[in-house]
């Protein structure tokens, strides 16, 4: 059947085709083409714009599973491509959890006490003479102040190097040895005695006993005339772990000694003074080689 005159081709009361209000009704029943192309373009954007609301639909429901896999994954769950053997973060040791190396809490062993090796004759176990304890062939105390050595003495018999009481106070408290040296300048001459006992307590103990009338022997000899034999003389005890240590200080002219006599007591004082110096440096000696093994 061809399209042309003669009416329409649908029966009245059945359905009628969508495109039949396209049709003219003019008796030639000419289609309008403006209005069907107008329609088909209108059809067309609106299939664009469903194309483009589902490409964003499809992109935004692509990211947020991609969102959902990165966050499982910092979750600790790792995705099929990914590595299967990294720990869980609270696996991973942080920098505050590490500790520094710990050590045993120690403590240097006190020093050694010098004057512990001149309280004993069990530790003080050094070599000493008048040489050793007094060196060298004078001994300066100040610029200007320079005193002679003269003879040296020792002996174990210590009552025969004293005078007076004293040789009793040191047999008492047996004492060992008895050291003499004899220092000079000008008219004024002192001669050192050394009594050496066992223990401290010996030597304190007579110290604390001397009468301070008793003396020593002085020692001449070397260019020093006999003196303080017969004459007025000073003289001074002191002690110092188990050595006690006398001075006995007067002129070579014999001439008695006054308290005006500053330089028989200056003499005195110095080389009183040099001794107590000369002992402690023993205990020090003796110490220090103990720390270091000697």
């Amino acid at each position: 059947m061809s399209y042309g005159q003669g009416g329409s081709q649908w029966s009245p009361g059945g359905s009628h085709d969508p495109w039949d209000s396209q049709w003219s009704s003019s008796s030639n029943q000419t289609p309008d083409w403006a209005s069907l192309a107008e329609q088909s373009e209108t059809r067309n954007r609106r299939r664009r714009l469903l194309l483009i609301v589902g490409g964003a639909l499809a992109t935004v429901g692509i990211g947020v599973a991609v969102a959902v896999a990165v966050v499982n994954t910092d979750n600790g769950n790792t995705t099929a491509n990914g590595p299967n053997d990294l720990p869980a973060t609270a696996g991973i040791p942080s920098a505050s959890a590490k500790t520094d190396p710990s050590f045993a809490p120690t403590s240097a062993p006190p020093p050694l006490n010098p004057k512990d090796f001149i309280s004993s004759s069990g530790k003080d176990k050094a070599p000493i003479s008048p040489d050793i304890l007094f060196p060298g062939s004078q001994l300066t105390k100040r610029e200007g102040v320079v005193y002679r050595k003269g003879t040296t003495a020792s002996t174990k018999n210590c009552a025969s190097a004293v005078q007076g009481t004293l040789d009793k106070l040191l047999t008492d408290n047996d004492c060992t040895r008895f050291m003499r040296v004899t220092y000079f300048r000008d008219k004024v001459a002192t001669t050192i005695g050394v009594a050496l006992f066992d223990t401290e307590a010996q030597a304190t103990k007579v110290k604390e006993d001397w009468d301070k009338v008793s003396t020593i022997v002085s020692l001449s000899g070397e260019g020093v005339p006999t003196f303080c034999r017969t004459t007025v003389c000073r003289t001074t005890a002191n002690s110092l772990g188990r050595y006690a240590y006398f001075t006995l200080s007067g002129f070579t002219d014999g001439k008695d000694v006054t308290e005006k006599d500053a330089a028989v007591f200056t003499a005195g004082d110095d080389l009183a003074q040099s001794t107590y110096e000369q002992i402690r440096r023993r205990g020090e000696t003796q110490a220090a080689a103990a720390a270091n093994g000697q």
